[in-house]
């Protein structure tokens, strides 16, 4: 037999989650294995199994199958029972219900729950045994305590702090319904409407009360019998678990590496821009509506509620005598309130166009809808809108301009799947298949991956010592190397499951166009691109220098001296610290209040730490760690080019730099 429990909400993210515990005749779990819930699917021998959610017209159903033959004999008692957990109560989610159906479907048993308000737990039924056969009572019991409190009453000995402190239960009450689980109905019962009520003193209606157990006198251990050391085991724990992805893949199955995996999404057909537009579109708005963590971390930034989403493609909208198909569309529902974006989707090097964007924009307002967004491999900066679009602002109807770049969507997916988790193993997979399309290379799915028209004539000008301040091409160069150090700082995030940020040395609140403007005039006259990136958990900032006259990339970070121990203490303990750093590693004294100190590579220091002291004993207050890299040339992400030589200067000394390097003890 299958039971359901179901509920619905109004805002359209109520959730819960079901739970059984197998008792015995002392209305106890035998152990913890007895507990059934989401960290223990699988109960009773495979006799109690969560089947999961499914979605309904106004909310969802939570099932669990039973095997009521394959029971074992010393359960007299099964408890059917949901949760919710985040300080969330029963009283926020509408139609709580309890459904009983045959192993056909037909239903049997309908019965619903009311009054369960400030609870966040709720045991809705009980299965029991009497006379040889199962019988079913509806229940309604409320727990204040959560998960936690309800299992912990039944015996089973919990591993967080929510199982302390538990109160008591409460008690079904006199309407407590009883009914046997037997398929020979002919139609489910009408709705029996069962209160959650508080359990008083008096037993429950139906049920005897049995005799205390006889204590048994432990059998004394024989000399010749050393007393073993009972092995602790292992207490459930009612908090969530989320699902991430090993980072190394399952050995493959496959005879040789030309056996291609089947994908979920397949690239290999796509032939042209278009194709690739519609194929990307519709992978990532489909992901987004299942896995509502991906949408709710893709939509959050734009004003979306957290609700119910639903996602479209090719939609035909009017607009004047041609209507508009956009690639997309959003749509969030909550508390009966709708959300709506328009999506307009951009592969490979393809540019967003104004006027398509402007008619989306002038859709919204007409139809109500409260976004247009952008998605391309271009990158948004702050004050340099991607398009410009016109605003009418006489209409009282206001329309947002929001832009994701395909760097973003990989990003997010990758800190879910890979560090923070999903709710489910489902989930998970699905978010694998979506970076498996993002990430090949037929997708054209990229990000930034030009760094412009302007790259190859700035450079040229810098070397001929031509380039003039107030040149627009140098100010469009910084721009793209904004975007580059952003895409950097989430490509390097997302595989860290870190915070990674630009640092902006600039003023709260300055105008970004004209500290970009003061950062051309500087191109112009140093030849060097410049910037900085702070990592959660590092020393110091991850400073990066692009040579434009030299061709060298320069990565470095400066960490903190340690203020224990004498100078040459702290340069050998250094030194030992970047025992597997490359050889050709920088390495220079910071001195206070003068110049730079005595620097040198880590294979000239490692014999001799003291060449790092300064000769007239100044106060050290740090070293500068750095290493140099040719600098690619061409202006696109080719084996030769600027932004996949900068992408490896970065990933080259994060890996084998800084992780070695400590925050020095304070």
């Amino acid at each position: 037999m299958v039971v359901s429990l179901g509920w619905s909400s109004t805002t359209g993210e109520g959730d819960a989650d079901v739970s059984v515990l197998l008792l015995d005749g002392d209305g106890k779990v035998r152990s913890d294995v007895d507990f059934c819930f989401y960290n223990n699917p699988v109960a009773g021998n495979g006799s109690v199994q969560l089947l999961g959610k499914t979605p309904t017209a106004d909310g969802s159903e939570d099932r669990i199958s039973f095997d009521l033959d394959a029971v074992p004999q010393e359960i007299e008692k099964v408890v059917v029972a949901a949760s919710r957990y985040e300080g969330s109560r029963f009283g926020e989610l509408d139609d709580l219900r309890l459904t009983l159906a045959d192993s056909a479907g037909d239903g049997l048993v309908r019965f619903a729950v009311q009054g369960a308000d400030e609870v966040s737990a709720v045991i809705f039924g009980e299965l029991y045994r009497r006379s040889g056969e199962w019988k079913f009572r509806a229940v309604g019991q409320g727990y204040a305590s959560g998960l936690a409190g309800l299992a912990t009453d039944y015996g089973v000995d919990i591993d967080d702090d929510a199982g302390q402190d538990v109160p008591e239960p409460e008690a079904p009450g006199p309407d407590t319904a009883e009914q046997p689980a037997a398929t020979g109905q002919d139609g489910p019962e009408p709705p029996a409407r069962v209160p959650a009520q508080s359990r008083g003193a008096d037993p429950v209606p139906g049920s005897a009360p049995e005799p205390p157990a006889a204590p048994q006198e432990p059998a004394a251990p024989g000399p010749a019998d050393p007393a073993p050391v009972p092995k602790p085991a292992r207490r459930p724990r009612t908090a969530k678990k989320k699902v991430t992805l090993p980072r190394t893949a399952k050995k493959s199955l496959a005879d040789n590496d030309t056996w291609r995996s089947a994908r979920l999404f397949p690239v290999s057909a796509l032939k042209s821009d278009r194709e690739r537009e519609t194929r990307a579109t519709s992978v990532v708005l489909s992901v987004m509506a299942q896995v509502p963590e991906f949408g709710r971390r893709l939509t959050a930034g734009f004003g979306a509620p957290a609700g119910r989403m639903e996602t479209f493609t090719e939609v035909t909208l009017p607009h004047g005598e041609s209507p508009r198909r956009p690639d997309g569309v959003v749509r969030v529902e909550r508390a009966g309130k709708l959300w709506t974006a328009l999506v307009e989707t951009k592969t490979n090097g393809n540019a967003l166009k104004p006027d398509q964007v402007q008619a989306y924009m002038d859709i919204a307002a007409r139809r109500g809808y409260e976004a247009v967004i952008t998605l391309s491999n271009d990158v948004a900066l702050e004050g340099s809108p991607l398009v410009d679009v016109r605003i009418d602002r006489r209409r009282k109807h206001k329309v947002a301009l929001w832009h994701l770049s395909w760097a973003e969507v990989v990003h997010q997916a990758q800190m879910l799947i890979r560090h923070e988790g999903v709710g489910n193993a489902a989930h998970a997979w699905l978010l694998q298949e979506l970076l498996q399309y993002l990430q090949h290379e037929n997708s054209g799915c990229h990000g930034f991956q030009n760094m412009g028209a302007a790259w190859v004539p700035v450079r040229r000008g810098i070397d001929e010592e031509t380039l003039c301040q107030g040149d627009a091409r140098a100010l469009e160069v910084i721009e793209n190397w904004e975007r580059l150090v952003r895409q950097v700082c989430l490509r390097l995030g997302g595989e860290l499951g870190q915070k990674v940020l630009p640092v902006q040395r600039a003023r709260r609140g300055s105008d970004p166009g004209a500290r970009r403007t003061e950062l051309a005039d500087r191109l112009c006259e140093q030849g060097r691109l410049n910037a900085e990136i702070r990592i959660e958990g590092t020393p110091g900032v991850l400073a990066i220098t692009a040579d434009l006259r030299t061709g060298k990339l320069r990565t470095s970070i400066e960490v903190p001296a340690e203020e224990a121990g004498y100078p040459l203490t702290r340069a050998k303990r250094l030194v030992r610290r970047l025992a597997e750093a490359p050889a050709d590693l920088h390495i220079e004294t910071l001195v206070d209040g003068q110049g730079p100190g005595p620097r040198g590579t880590l294979e000239r220091l490692r014999p001799e730490p003291a060449d790092l002291l300064p000769k007239d004993g100044a106060q050290i207050t740090g070293f500068r760690l750095s290493l140099f890299k040719g600098m690619g040339n061409g202006r696109g992400s080719a084996e030769t080019g600027f932004i996949r030589s900068v992408d490896e200067a970065v990933d080259r000394f994060h890996a084998q730099v800084v992780t070695r390097v400590e925050a020095p003890a304070v």
